[in-house]
Order: C-alpha cells, then structure tokens, then sequence
C-alpha cells in the first residue's frame, strides 16, 4: 500500500500550528480586565477598623454623593507598598479614597501606615477576604472607582503607577 498523501500530514500539522502562531502575534490583545461588577452597586457590607484611629468602613459610606477609590491593600503586599506614593498623590489632588485591609492584624496596618503614609479617609479590616471576593478582586492590590451613589465603575487590577494617576483622576471626574 502506497500513500503518498500520509506524506503531507506533518507538513500540514507545521502549517497549521505556524499560522495559530502568526494569528496569536498578528491579532490585538484585549488587556482590558473586563469585571462582571462594573455598572453594579457595591454588595452591602460592615467592616470594622482595621486598626486603632481610624474609621471603619461600610457600602453605605461609599454612597454619600462623591466619587471616591476603593483600594484593596494589605500591609504583606509588596505591590501595595509600591503603590503607596501614588495613593499620595491622588489624595494631593483632591481624591478621597477608602481602603479594605486583606487578611491583615491592626498592628501590622498601623506599622504600613506608619511607614508609608495613610492616604485613606475609611480603613475597613476583611480578614476573612468575604467582601474581598463579593466584589470580584482576584488579589491585592486592587482598585475600584465608585460612583456617589456606591455603584462600581472601573476596576484596576494590580499596584497603581505614576502613569495610571490621570486615568483614575479622569474616571472621578467623568463620574461626577
């Protein structure tokens, strides 16, 4: 039995994979996390203080009529102390932001706080991640921009860089 054409089945197997390949490379990427919370309230919760001398946070702080970040930091987290002067920043600029502690004790938030400054006008303390999970965050640092009327408008996935500040600034602005 001779079949010449068994010959070509490699050959087309290359081609094929070779022009997955050049597809993967030649098409856009969509970098664009893409949250299923995006246009929906902020589940109801209550957080106690993270630590002494500062406030606890709920949803309903975050529906008082501003526009404001919620960031997801945890004193551990590298990318969250890296993050910290832009947070400073922001708060130089006139934006109000309130934080959830991850899995954290208040000593060791108040240590964070301590060295790397409290941008945060609200602290809550999410040491079982409950709320953490409710509202989609796959990990920390994370932050969100919240209407004043507590609905979620745009999520930013991982530690916010100099260059992000304008963006975020530009998406308080546009909720207002």
């Amino acid at each position: 039995m001779n079949r010449p054409w068994l010959l070509w089945i490699p050959l087309a197997v290359v081609a094929f994979i070779g022009g997955l390949a050049v597809y993967g490379l030649a098409v856009p990427k969509d970098e664009q996390v893409h949250s299923a919370m995006i246009g929906r309230k902020l589940p109801e919760f209550a957080l106690p203080a993270a630590t002494p001398g500062v406030q606890p946070l709920s949803n309903t702080d975050m529906a008082d009529g501003t526009p404001r970040l919620l960031n997801i930091f945890a004193s551990w987290c590298i990318p969250c102390k890296a993050e910290a002067p832009q947070l400073e920043a922001l708060k130089a600029a006139g934006v109000e932001i309130d934080a959830i502690a991850i899995r954290d004790r208040p000593e060791d938030v108040a240590a964070f706080l301590t060295e790397f400054g409290n941008p945060f006008r609200r602290i809550g303390s999410d040491s079982e991640m409950a709320v953490q999970l409710k509202l989609g965050s796959s990990g920390v640092p994370e932050t969100y921009v919240i209407s004043g009327d507590g609905i979620i408008l745009f999520q930013h996935i991982g530690d916010i860089r100099a260059e992000h500040v304008p963006m975020l600034i530009e998406k308080l602005k546009a909720a207002q």
